[in-house]
C-alpha cells in the first residue's frame, strides 16, 4: 500500500481510499468482510458522508465496524457534510455544518473526524462564515482537518486567502470527480469534475494540493461490464458514451493485455500515476473487486503512456 500525508493528520492516508457509500448497518457481513479486508491490506483511510444511505447508513456501519474491531486509532475517517437539500438547493451554512457534524460523529462513534469535507459548494455564500466556522471546531477538537468536496480551485483559494489573512487554518485536501473516462454531460448538481479539464489539472500539479479523486475508476466503465459492441454497457455507461471515450476504452483494454494487467488496474494506474498529489476513492462491492483495484498500485505508467491513454499521444 502506498501512503501520503496530510497537513493536520497524524496517521499516514493510503492512496487508495475505502469509499463507504454502498455500506449499510442492516447488512453488515459484507460491511466487516469488505473494511477488514482493506484493512489487512494495509488500508487505512475510508469515505463516508453523511446523507450516504438513509438515516446515515454508512456512517453507522464504519462506526461500528470501528469499534468492534478497536480499529479508530488505526485508521482515518473521511466525512462529508453539508450536501444540498432534496431540492438541490445549497446548504453550505455554519448552522448545517455544524448539526451535521455533531451527528455524524454520534453515528461514528467518535469524538472526532480526521477529515471532513463540504459536501458540495455554494459560490455565492462568502467563505469567511464557512471557514470561521470550521476553525471553531478545529479549535473544540472535533475535526483534525478540512477541505472541499466538489469545490473549485477559484473557491479553494478564495477561502484559503481568507484564512490566511485571519490567522486561521484553510482547506488541506480537494475532492472532485477524476477519472480517465470523461464524462459526456456537463457537471451538474453542485459536482465538480477536472477529468478532461487541463486549466483544474495545472493548477493541482503547480500547488501540489491534495486531490482525492471519487469516482476514480469512472462507475467500472473500463471494467468487464464496459464494451462499446454491448448495448447494455452503452446504455449503462451513457454519460460516456462518445468515441473518445471509447477509443480510452480501446487503449486500456490494449494495455492491459500487453501488461497482463486488467483494464481496471490500467484506469486506475492513469489516476494514481498523474504528477499529481493524489489519492483514488474506489467503491468495490466484493473483496475481489477490492484486491483488483489494490493491484493497481503495481503498475507504473510512463509518461508517454498517459498521454497516450488519454488520446494526446500517438504511436
Amino acid at each position: 500500500m502506498r501512503y501520503g500525508r496530510l497537513h493536520g493528520l497524524e496517521t499516514p492516508v493510503s492512496r487508495i481510499i475505502l469509499g463507504c457509500g454502498g455500506l449499510r448497518r442492516d447488512n453488515m457481513d459484507k460491511a466487516t468482510t469488505l473494511l477488514d479486508a482493506f484493512r489487512a491490506a494495509g488500508g487505512t483511510t475510508l469515505d463516508t458522508a453523511f446523507n450516504y444511505g438513509r438515516d446515515g447508513a454508512s456512517e453507522r456501519a464504519v462506526g461500528q465496524w470501528i469499534a468492534e474491531r478497536s480499529a479508530r486509532s488505526d485508521v482515518v475517517i473521511i466525512t462529508k457534510g453539508a450536501h444540498h437539500d432534496a431540492e438541490w438547493r445549497p446548504r453550505v451554512r455554519p448552522d448545517v455544518i455544524t448539526q451535521e457534524l455533531t451527528l455524524s460523529l454520534e453515528r461514528l462513534g467518535t469524538d472526532h473526524i480526521d477529515l471532513y469535507l463540504l459536501h458540495r459548494d455554494d459560490p455565492q455564500a462568502p467563505v469567511g462564515p464557512i471557514i470561521d466556522c470550521l476553525n471553531q471546531h478545529l479549535t473544540d477538537g472535533r475535526i483534525r482537518a478540512f477541505g472541499g468536496s466538489n469545490w473549485s480551485p477559484r473557491r479553494i483559494e478564495e477561502a484559503n486567502a481568507y484564512a490566511a489573512s485571519h490567522g486561521l487554518q484553510g482547506m488541506v485536501a480537494s475532492s472532485p470527480n477524476l477519472a480517465l473516462a470523461v464524462a459526456t454531460d456537463p457537471p451538474h448538481m453542485g459536482h465538480a469534475t477536472v477529468s478532461g479539464d487541463p486549466e483544474a489539472l495545472q493548477w493541482y500539479e503547480r500547488t501540489r494540493f491534495p486531490l482525492l479523486a471519487w469516482s476514480a475508476q469512472a462507475q467500472g466503465f473500463f471494467s468487464e461490464r464496459g464494451n462499446p459492441e454491448n448495448p447494455d454497457a452503452r446504455r449503462h455507461f451513457r454519460r460516456y458514451d462518445d468515441p473518445r471515450n471509447w477509443e480510452r476504452w480501446r487503449r486500456v483494454q490494449d494495455l492491459a493485455s500487453r501488461r497482463d494487467r486488467t483494464p481496471t488496474q490500467i484506469a486506475l494506474a492513469w489516476v494514481l500515476d498523474l504528477p499529481l498529489e493524489v489519492y483514488a476513492v474506489v467503491g468495490p462491492g466484493t473483496v475481489p473487486h477490492l484486491e483488483d483495484a489494490l493491484a493497481a498500485q503495481e503498475v507504473t505508467l510512463t509518461p508517454t503512456e498517459l498521454d497516450w491513454l488519454n488520446l494526446q499521444e500517438t504511436r
